[in-house]
């Protein structure tokens, strides 16, 4: 078979994971070889993944943007979309110190709290309603 590659791929073994549909979802792959241009990543039973996602391997803190160019049951063929690898994903408070950040899941989980208070309050209430109108 003649090699349609730019570049060779290496063998790998390395964890994967995809993520589409904007990160709210995303599958655990295996990258079976890699390349400075694609992969070819191998899912434990056939999926139904987009043409175009992110795939991020966890070994190498790496993401890229991929595009699929070939499937076969539960392998397929995929293509960087640039040369460049993503730039990691954001935290959700990138200049927050530790401090700040367990002041502020203190905050949220009294607010979560009050909130449930508020919750049994009302069901309660509408209990006595439906009590008072039988």
């Amino acid at each position: 078979m003649t090699e349609r590659r730019e570049s060779a791929r290496q063998k790998s073994f390395l964890k994967g994971r995809i993520y589409f549909n904007h990160r709210r979802s995303s599958v655990d792959c295996l990258v079976r070889d890699i390349s400075d241009q694609g992969a070819k990543l191998k899912f434990s039973e056939t999926v139904a993944i987009p043409e175009a996602f992110e795939l991020y391997i966890p070994n190498r803190d790496e993401t890229f943007r991929a595009r699929v160019q070939w499937r076969t049951g539960e392998e397929v063929g995929i293509a960087f979309e640039s040369d460049e690898m993503l730039s990691p994903s954001p935290t959700l408070a990138p200049d927050a110190s530790a401090a700040d950040l367990a002041a502020r899941v203190r905050r949220l989980e009294s607010e979560v709290a009050a909130l449930q208070r508020k919750v049994n309050e009302l069901t309660s209430d509408l209990r006595k309603r439906q009590g008072a109108d039988i």
